[in-house]
Formats: structure tokens, C-alpha cells, sequence
């Protein structure tokens, strides 16, 4: 196993729920709006004996060329958008969702960034999104996600895709955030989205306002960091700054991005 991260920066996000670019050698975190939150965006590239997968999709960001953030990150390691096999989404948000497209000139429309991969999505998930009650998410192009060979919907609490990939809906960040533990030659790789997203709050008691239920998030950051310590986890942390992993791979290997 092979695990990437694709940092696409660090940044501050506020109430307005917009995220600004913070460069942590020059700004100033008091110089941002009060109550602003200090986060890395980071996707993950996880390579196994059956699939190259990617957890998150990131802020969907693109360069004057109108290039992908994430497809140029994938580049510096030597991958391409074509060699995704599964994207797995732990929840919508529009920092973890928004390179879930790009948009075509030609045709001028939307379609899924990673043409070969398969999407695994909640169901209710986006049903959740498409209501409008957040700001969090950006629901452009949500609907075509319910009639797209390259998707499936996830219809059930908890399960397994493709024999060795669970997921379970836990619902602390957002009402159907879900998360993906991923199991290879005795190892367990635990990514926790938006509910496990910083090494340091899986060690305290910390309930976030973010959070649609702060308590559960909290305690399930506890159950998981127990059992995760116990067992040997390779956790991903999608908005830790320093540590973007946390576990020992053994014979794997995991890529540091400088």
C-alpha cells in the first residue's frame, strides 16, 4: 500500500464559510476575521492491490488554463486523472467535493474529473445537500450524481465495497458524513472526513460548532482514537497542517509532500 497526500494549501475559513489562502510563513492568524479556523486541504491518494483510490476531492480549484488543482497534484507524483479507479466521498461539503468535476468548454458543462474512476456516494447525502439548508455546499451539477454510470449510491448505514472497503454512515460533522476504513494484509487504514480531521482533536475532548452534533463527533473522535492506537490505524487526517498521517505502514510506503 501507497498513501499521497495532496496538499492543496493551508487556508482560513470563517462564518461566510468562503476559504482564504494563508501562508503560514507571512500571515497572521489574528490579522483574519474573528472566530477564523486554520485548516490544510488535503485529499488523499491511497494505492492498493486492487485500486488506486482517492478520498475527497478537495476545493476545486483551477489554474489560468483552466487545469485542476488536484489533477496537477497527481501529476508531481506521476499520476494521471485516468488512473483513479474509485473516488470515495465521505461527505459533500464544497472543500471536500469541489474537484468532484471539471468543467468541459467544449460541450460547456460539468463532467466527473477522474474519467475511469467510480464514484462512491450516500444517497441521502445528496439529497441532504440539494435541500439548501447550508451554505457548505455548492450544489452545482449534484443532480446528474443520481443517473451517471461512473456513480454508485450508497444505500445502507454501513458496508462493504468491493470486499475490502468499509464504510459507515456516523453522522457528526453533517447528517449523513460518512467514513472509510480500508483493509490490506492485516492493516487498517481509517480515514474520518470532516469528524477526524486533526490529530490533536482526536486526543482531547473537543466539541466543534461546526459540527451538526458536536457531542457525537467528539466521542466517536475518542472511540476511534482508542481503538485505532490499540490496533495499529493508519489515520489520514484531511485538514491537519503538520501531519497529514499518524501510524506506522510497515513494509508500505507513505509520500511526504514538501
Amino acid at each position: 500500500m501507497k498513501i499521497i497526500p495532496l496538499s492543496e494549501g493551508s487556508f482560513t475559513i470563517d462564518q461566510s464559510k468562503e476559504f482564504v489562502p494563508f501562508h503560514t510563513s507571512v500571515d497572521d492568524l489574528q490579522s483574519r476575521s474573528r472566530g477564523s479556523l486554520l485548516v490544510e486541504i488535503q485529499p488523499f491518494l491511497v494505492i492498493t492491490e486492487k485500486d488506486i483510490l482517492l478520498l475527497d476531492t478537495g476545493l476545486g480549484f483551477t489554474d489560468g488554463q483552466g487545469i485542476l488543482q488536484l489533477h496537477q497534484n497527481l501529476a508531481l507524483h506521476g499520476y494521471y486523472p485516468s488512473d483513479v479507479t474509485k473516488v470515495l466521498m465521505s461527505h459533500l461539503h464544497k472543500d471536500h467535493a469541489g474537484g468532484m468535476f471539471i468543467h468541459d468548454s467544449l460541450i460547456n458543462e460539468d463532467k466527473l474529473a477522474f474519467p475511469n474512476a467510480t464514484y462512491y456516494i450516500h444517497r441521502k447525502e445528496i439529497e441532504f445537500a440539494l435541500k439548501g439548508h447550508s451554505p457548505s455546499y455548492n450544489t452545482t451539477s449534484f443532480e446528474s450524481l443520481f443517473d451517471n454510470d461512473q456513480v454508485i449510491l450508497l444505500e445502507e448505514e454501513k458496508g462493504l465495497i468491493d470486499g475490502y472497503i468499509e464504510f459507515e454512515i456516523t453522522a457528526g460533522h453533517s447528517p449523513f458524513h460518512q467514513v472509510f476504513s480500508i483493509l490490506e494484509n492485516n492493516r487498517i487504514v481509517f480515514f474520518g472526513g470532516d469528524e477526524a480531521p486533526q490529530l490533536q482533536q482526536m486526543k482531547t475532548k473537543f466539541v466543534a460548532k461546526y459540527d451538526a452534533d458536536g457531542k457525537k463527533a467528539m466521542e466517536l473522535r475518542s472511540l476511534w482514537w482508542e481503538l485505532g492506537v490499540k490496533a495499529e490505524w493508519i489515520f489520514l487526517f484531511y485538514h491537519d497542517i503538520k501531519t497529514p498521517t499518524f501510524g506506522e505502514l510497515g513494509d508500505a510506503m507513505r509520500v511526504k509532500v514538501s
